[in-house]
C-alpha cells in the first residue's frame, strides 16, 4: 500500500533516463552536446530486396486479407514489431497520442494514474508508481503484472494498446486486475485517474536541523526546484541533508546531473555513459562539494536517474545510502520524434550508464549501506470492498486485513488469510474505536476507515522507520544524539 498514497502509462517513460527529441552526448567537460535526432539516424535504409519484401506483404494484406484493414494500423504494427524484436523493454514505438503523453510526463505535467509500465516477457509490467499518485495510493507496486483493464484481457496486447486502455479523463475510474508474486489470487484495484502533480520537489527542515528534500521524479523543472529548496535549507543553517528518492522512477539525464553537481567536487565524475563500442564519456562535476553529511533514502522503486544520483553521491560525495536495494535500471534512452515526422516517436536504448567508479547497476540495483526494510503494511494490497470478510473463512483480502490491523497496533495471531477469532476481536476493537457498528465483519465502511487510518500513519514522518534511520545515521556523523 506503499501505499494508497496518479499510470500515465506513458509507455515505460519515467523509469528511463530519457532525453526527449535529441541525442545528448555527455562530454568530459560536464556539458551536454546535443545533435538532432535526424542527424543521428543512419541513412542506410532498406535494401531493394528488403523493401520488396515489406511492400509485397503490405500489398498481400490490402488485396487478399478477408477484411478491410487500416493501413496506418498495419504500418504501426510493423514498426512495433521491429522495436519488439530488440528484446529490450525500454526500446519502444509510441503512436501519436501516446507520444504526446510521454512528452507531457517529461515536462512534469500530465493526467493518468501515475505509474510507468514496460512490456517484459510479453506481459505489461509495472516499473514504478510515482509517489503521491493514484497508482501508489491504490497499492500498485514495481513488477506487478497487469492482467486486465476494465474487464479486457491484456494478454497479447501491445504496449501502445495497453496504454490507450488504461488512460482516460480525469475523475474517471479504471479497474485493474493485477498478478503479484506471493499472492495466490489476482488482485483487483479500482483507481480514479487524476492530474499528476507537476511539483516534483518537496523540502522541509526538521526541528533537529536535518533537512529533507524529496524528489518524486526528474522532470524538466526538477533541477531548478531542487536548487531553490537546497538554497533555502542552507540559509536556515541546515546541519545535514536527507535526499529522498523512494518511489522515484527516474527521468531526464541532464537534470539528475544538475542535482548531483553541487555535492560532487569539481573535476570528479558524476556519471559515465558507454556506447556499444565500449567508448565511455564522463560527465565531470563543476560543483564544490558540501561540508555537511548527506544520506540518500531509496527503495526498490528508486530507478534509473534516482540510481545515478545515489551512485554519484555515494562514490564521490561520501553520502550514505539508506533503505532498500534500488530497482536496477542502467540504460540510457533517446526519443526520436522529428525523424518520424507524424507525431509518433521511437524511444530507443542507445547506451548504458555507469557510476563514477564504473559500476553497472542494471538488473542488480544499488545496495544500501544501511538496510532498512519497510514495514509490511507499506506494501500491503488494498482490500476488495465489493465483498464483506467474515470469520472462519480464508481469503487473500483477510491477509491484507491482518497486516493492516497489526500496522495500526491491534492484536493479530496470524497473517495467512484465515479469519481467526483474534482477527474478529481486533476488527471489533477497531470498529468500536472508529465509531462504526461493532460486528466483527469487515464490510466496506470498515475497510475504508481502516485504510484511511493506515494512510495517515504511513504519511506520518514520526513513524517512517526508513527516514528515521537516515536521520539517525546523519546525527551519528554529526556526533550528536540519535
Amino acid at each position: 500500500m506503499a501505499a494508497f498514497i496518479l499510470l500515465t502509462m506513458a509507455a515505460s517513460v519515467l523509469v528511463t533516463l530519457t532525453v526527449a527529441d535529441r541525442f545528448i552526448a555527455i562530454e568530459s567537460s560536464g556539458t551536454a552536446g546535443a545533435a538532432s535526432a535526424d542527424s543521428s539516424v543512419r541513412n542506410d535504409g532498406l535494401t531493394a530486396k528488403e523493401l520488396l519484401k515489406l511492400n509485397t506483404v503490405l500489398s498481400l494484406i490490402e488485396s487478399k486479407y478477408f477484411r478491410e484493414v487500416d493501413r496506418t494500423k498495419v504500418l504501426d504494427g510493423a514498426v512495433n514489431g521491429m522495436m519488439e524484436a530488440l528484446g529490450d523493454p525500454y526500446s519502444v514505438y509510441m503512436q501519436k497520442e501516446v507520444a504526446r503523453h510521454f512528452s507531457e510526463s517529461i515536462e512534469g505535467s500530465f493526467t493518468g494514474i501515475g505509474a510507468g509500465v514496460q512490456l517484459k516477457d510479453g506481459k505489461i509490467t509495472v516499473e514504478s508508481a510515482i509517489k503521491g499518485s493514484p497508482a501508489e495510493r491504490a497499492g500498485v507496486l514495481p513488477n506487478d503484472v497487469l492482467l486486465k483493464v476494465n474487464g479486457e484481457s491484456l494478454s497479447g496486447v501491445s504496449l501502445n494498446d495497453a496504454v490507450s486502455k488504461i488512460r482516460g479523463p480525469k475523475g474517471t475510474k479504471v479497474k485493474l486486475v493485477i498478478e503479484r508474486a506471493g499472492h495466490s489470487q489476482p488482485l483487483q484495484l479500482t483507481i480514479v485517474r487524476d492530474d499528476i502533480d507537476y511539483e516534483t520537489v518537496y523540502a522541509h527542515l526538521r526541528d533537529d536541523g536535518v533537512g529533507v528534500i524529496e524528489i518524486r521524479q526528474f522532470s524538466l523543472n526538477t533541477g531548478d526546484r531542487f536548487a531553490e529548496e537546497l538554497a533555502k535549507l542552507e540559509q536556515q543553517h541546515m546541519k545535514a541533508l536527507v535526499i529522498d528518492v523512494r518511489g522515484n522512477p527516474g527521468g531526464v539525464l541532464p537534470i539528475v546531473v544538475s542535482v548531483a553537481q553541487p555535492f560532487v567536487p569539481k573535476g570528479e565524475p558524476i556519471v559515465q555513459v558507454e556506447d556499444k563500442t565500449g567508448h565511455r564519456e564522463k560527465t565531470l562535476s563543476l560543483g564544490t562539494g558540501k561540508s555537511y553529511p548527506v544520506a540518500v533514502l531509496m527503495n526498490k522503486g528508486s530507478a534509473s536517474a534516482s540510481e545515478v544520483l545515489a551512485g554519484a553521491l555515494k562514490e564521490e560525495a561520501h553520502a550514505v545510502l539508506v533503505g532498500e536495494k534500488s530497482f536496477g535500471k542502467g540504460t540510457v534512452q533517446v526519443s526520436y520524434d522529428k525523424a518520424l515526422a507524424d507525431g509518433s516517436l521511437v524511444k530507443m536504448t542507445i547506451a548504458k550508464w555507469l557510476t563514477p567508479l564504473g559500476n553497472w547497476v542494471h538488473e542488480k540495483g544499488l545496495t544500501p549501506d544501511v538496510e532498512v526494510l519497510p514495514p509490511d503494511y507499506y506494501t500491503v494490497a488494498r482490500l476488495d470492498k465489493t465483498k464483506t470478510l467474515a470469520p472462519d473463512t480464508i481469503d487473500d483480502n483477510t491477509k491484507s486485513l491482518q497486516i493492516m490491523l497489526s500496522g495500526l497496533g491491534y492484536k493479530t495471531d496470524r497473517k495467512d488469510g484465515y479469519y481467526s477469532k483474534v482477527t474478529e476481536q481486533s476488527v471489533e476493537a477497531f470498529q468500536k474505536k472508529a465509531g462504526l457498528p461493532v460486528t466483527g465483519f469487515t464490510d466496506k465502511s470498515t475497510a475504508e476507515k481502516l485504510e484511511q487510518q493506515l494512510v495517515q500513519k504511513i504519511r506520518d514522518e514520526a513513524t517512517d522507520t526508513q527516514l528515521q534511520k537516515a536521520v539517525s545515521v546523519l546525527k551519528q556523523k554529526l556526533g550528536t544524539s540519535k
